[in-house]
């Protein structure tokens, strides 16, 4: 069942996603030879009548593309030069291109809505429930009640910040500032190293609880700030990971995913559906990003193409994009290796 619920909560994701670019390319009436889901070779084709797009179900449920007519370096003389997407306006191959990131946040911002109907909408304060006795947190002076606001000086005013700037920190003793009966109280706590699951892990020795909301406008608000926290999340992840405060090695690809979604499956369906939300964002912020290869990538030659006003060579742009995909597949490898040691370890 965890080889299905994985197959399917990609499928999705990767079907919104190439969704988005198809719609808007039909829109601007771009020629599209194929909507693709998978990648690999081909399972099933299927063309509706009168429609130049060939429908495609592919071997690997690990991406998809919808290949337009003009993203290629050579010209095709078959199809009219107005339904190109090189002879389209900025306006409308920006959308197309943008389009999937903004269906990838639509489906988080929904199905995050249904977690919050289902099961109420938690608040995400970072408010300390209980805490462990032989412990730093207990000896520190922190107590139930508290919320955090700092640590090390950085804001750690929600639940999702807090638990970052902790993986952050490596082990290292913090300062963290807590809010109690309205006054701003400082703490220092030295994280233990314990075994848990006979890996070596730090513990701080405290919870968190969160309260949480009933209703429809407490779930939508919490579909929302909810998108929009992780995304601010994933922000500081890139940061963590270029000053080196996180390795290369709390990165998970396909194989630890895989391993996530039989943990959530197991917790419960409403939690599958949480982790899709999650792993949407994850692939629509990852796209945004300006690196060859991604709709970043692309968005920023458009952009460049705007300010230049002129098209930048299609050669030098598709050489760029395929040097960037072939890193991308060595770091792929390289998580994926990491994932694996993680597995057996």
């Amino acid at each position: 069942m965890t080889l299905i619920y994985f197959i399917i909560i990609l499928g999705v994701i990767v079907f919104i996603h190439e969704l988005g670019h198809f719609i808007f390319a039909k829109k601007a009436g771009i020629y599209v030879y194929e909507f693709s889901i998978g990648m690999g070779p081909q399972l099933f084709k299927w063309n509706r009548k009168n429609d130049e797009t060939d429908y495609c179900l592919r071997l690997f449920p690990i991406g998809g593309f919808v290949q337009m007519a003009g993203e290629e370096i050579e010209d095709d003389p078959d199809i009219p030069k107005d339904k190109k997407f090189g002879v389209k306006k900025f306006s409308q191959k920006f959308m197309t291109v943008i389009a999937g990131i903004m269906m990838n946040f639509i489906l988080a911002i929904v199905l995050l809505f249904i977690v919050g109907l289902v099961n109420g909408a938690p608040q995400n304060k970072p408010i300390v429930g209980d805490i462990e006795e032989n412990y730093p947190a207990y000896t520190s002076g922190l107590k139930e009640g508290d919320q955090f606001l700092k640590i090390n000086g950085k804001n750690a005013n929600t639940s999702d910040k807090l638990t970052l700037q902790l993986q952050a920190n490596n082990g290292e003793k913090i300062t963290a500032e807590v809010l109690r009966d309205g006054e701003v109280k400082t703490i220092i706590l030295n994280p233990k190293l314990v075994k848990v699951d006979g890996k070596e892990t730090y513990k701080y020795g405290f919870q968190i609880v969160d309260e949480v909301k009933h209703g429809f406008v407490a779930s939508l608000e919490y579909a929302f700030s909810k998108t929009i926290s992780l995304l601010h999340q994933m922000v500081f992840v890139i940061f963590y990971l270029i000053t080196g405060q996180l390795s290369v090695t709390s990165l998970a690809g396909p194989v630890g995913i895989y391993d996530v979604v039989g943990d959530a499956a197991n917790a419960g369906f409403i939690n599958l559906v949480y982790l899709t939300a999650f792993i949407s964002i994850n692939v629509g912020f990852i796209n945004f990003l300006p690196i060859p290869a991604f709709d970043g990538g692309r968005i920023l030659f458009l952009i460049i193409e705007k300010i230049k006003g002129k098209p930048v060579d299609p050669k030098l742009e598709n050489t760029i994009h395929a040097i960037g995909f072939f890193l991308l597949i060595a770091l792929m490898i390289l998580i994926t290796y990491n994932d694996i040691i993680r597995l057996i370890g």
